[in-house]
């Protein structure tokens, strides 16, 4: 029997969802879709300077599932970017966290202010 999946824990959804040369196409030949927890990785690897384990702490996962998730969104973000693609962040296996416990850590964007956050239940958009 297979091992039931294990989803990713997300702390905030990307403000824009579509990066790329203004005057592309999005159809499916021009494009590279990078899934939500790819982009939680990239943004707490490289923004935030998480270590790989800390990454895999702040996402409920393994290490070594962290070290895959980051490995397939730099090659995607690299496709993107060498190759003029748009890059769409859609999908992937992931929920939301609620930004108040404890387990809550230093990368988490569920609780400051600003825009596309959430602050005391209601979204801010400024």
């Amino acid at each position: 029997m297979a091992r039931p999946m294990k989803w990713r824990k997300v702390c905030c959804l990307p403000e824009s969802n579509k990066f790329g040369p203004l005057d592309s196409p999005a159809d499916r030949k021009n494009r590279v879709t990078m899934t939500v927890d790819e982009y939680e990785t990239i943004r707490l690897i490289d923004l935030e300077g998480f270590k790989q384990a800390e990454c895999a702490k702040q996402m409920n996962v393994a290490r070594s599932t962290v070290q895959g998730i980051y490995m397939e969104a730099r090659k995607k973000l690299a496709d993107s970017l060498v190759n003029g693609k748009v890059l769409l962040i859609e999908g992937g296996e992931y929920r939301l966290c609620e930004g108040l416990g404890a387990d809550c850590g230093r990368g988490c964007h569920r609780h400051r202010r600003g825009r596309g956050t959430i602050y005391n239940g209601t979204p801010s958009r400024l």
